[in-house]
């Protein structure tokens, strides 16, 4: 008998998703023949893209929707899948433009959304509205609604988990899963905070006080990642994956198990990358954990860069491994490549802290943009909190990795 009070549509069959996910090529096992080949296609791509020329599209205007009334992490939903039901409701938190808009024009004339309390993606000290300018900018970042979700088209099957790949279509993690930034002009700064896992409390702490435009990286032999991982991005936050490689003093300076190392195979360190990149999901890109060995030579590094290029993610230098050398050669393989203009909390001292943040302004006053990295202690992250806040109030734009990285390949 028909249910006359069930909702019109239930009683249709269930559609079924458009993409299954892919498995790996060869397995977790990425062969270095293939590597060097995708590597070359990769390289020929990324010139012709620097190349073109950067015009702004014209001015969309997106919103993002209210949650479903399901919680989402209850379904089995990929992002895909959760942006289709979320584009269902009408209303929105976060008003996102694309485009560069006039010169004269005033973002504040558009509506200001109202935040609820299940976290704003946007910190107290800055706009409520969004403007991001990019030749490919309507396909940056989640809606926050379903930010922690996998897109399953990004995502292919190996021996460590699901990791992460360019779609079909070539759509990269790493524009996927960062955070929307307002444009190129202006005075950007990016932070990122690294050991998030590692400590059940420092993790919560981290998540809960920092600004959500501050980036957070996670140690891949943490613990409870995949929440920590959908804590920090139902808040807003972009994400990195720590990968630990051979440091000078190795094994007495030891970054644990899986490092990347010089006496390694191609094959094997590509096996511990794999293994780093399984550990979670929703990231833009990895972060060196020490390395300065393993990272300053070419030859070991070729086969992890071309992997990376391979699957779409960037390369963050927290600022102590590698150098020009390594800028270059993540620049001939097609790696989005940032590197931390200085550790922030070197010195476990409020002061020397704000002194760093302060010269990070500076810098980013003088050349447009400039990036710091930091660990997840409670003084550093207290600091940061404070900082963000205010410096945004005096003009400067917090901003994601990918946001840094996208304008510097």
């Amino acid at each position: 008998m028909t249910d006359l009070h069930a909702p019109l549509g239930s009683d249709r069959p269930r559609r079924e998703p458009q993409r299954q996910r892919r498995s790996g090529p060869g397995g977790s096992r990425f062969g270095l023949v293939a590597a060097s080949t995708l590597t070359a296609l990769m390289i020929a791509g990324n010139i012709a893209v620097m190349l073109a020329p950067d015009t702004a599209p014209q001015t969309v205007l997106a919103t993002l929707p209210e949650p479903a009334s399901a919680d989402p992490d209850t379904q089995m939903t990929t992002g895909a899948v959760g942006a289709q039901q979320a584009g269902q409701t009408g209303s929105s938190d976060v008003q996102i433009v694309y485009g560069e808009g006039q010169a004269n024009s005033r973002t504040p004339d558009l509506p200001l959304p109202t935040f609820d309390d299940d976290g704003a993606s946007v910190s107290p000290g800055g706009p409520k509205i969004i403007t991001v300018r990019d030749p490919a900018a309507a396909n940056v970042g989640q809606p926050l609604r379903i930010a922690h979700l996998p897109e399953d088209a990004a995502l292919e099957d190996s021996a460590f988990g699901a990791l992460p790949v360019r779609t079909d279509n070539g759509r990269r993690p790493m524009d996927i899963y960062a955070r929307p930034w307002a444009g190129d002009q202006g005075k950007r700064i990016a932070i990122v905070i690294g050991g998030l896992g590692l400590s059940q409390t420092g993790s919560q702490r981290a998540i809960e006080t920092l600004p959500p435009e501050i980036t957070l990286a996670f140690a891949p032999t943490g613990n409870s990642l995949g929440r920590w991982m959908r804590e920090a991005r139902k808040k807003g936050h972009e994400l990195l994956v720590q990968v630990p490689m051979e440091p000078f003093g190795y094994p007495e300076i030891n970054p644990g198990p899986r490092t990347l190392r010089l006496a390694s195979s191609a094959e094997t360190n590509l096996e511990n990358l794999h293994w780093a990149l399984g550990r979670l999901t929703n990231y833009t890109g990895v972060m060196n954990y020490m390395g300065a060995r393993f990272a300053g030579d070419g030859t070991a590094m070729a086969p992890v860069l071309g992997d990376l290029s391979y699957r779409g993610l960037l390369f963050f230098n927290d600022g102590t491994a590698g150098g020009a050398g390594l800028s270059s050669a993540a620049a001939q393989t097609g790696v989005p490549y940032l590197r931390a203009d200085m550790v922030i909390d070197a010195s476990q001292s409020r002061d020397d802290i704000e002194k760093r943040l302060k010269a990070l302004e500076e810098l980013a006053t003088a050349r447009g943009y400039a990036a710091g990295s930091g660990s997840a202690l409670e003084l550093t992250v207290a600091t940061v909190a404070d900082w963000a806040n205010d410096a945004k109030k005096r003009g400067f734009q917090i901003v994601g990795v990918a946001a840094l990285a996208n304008r510097r390949q």
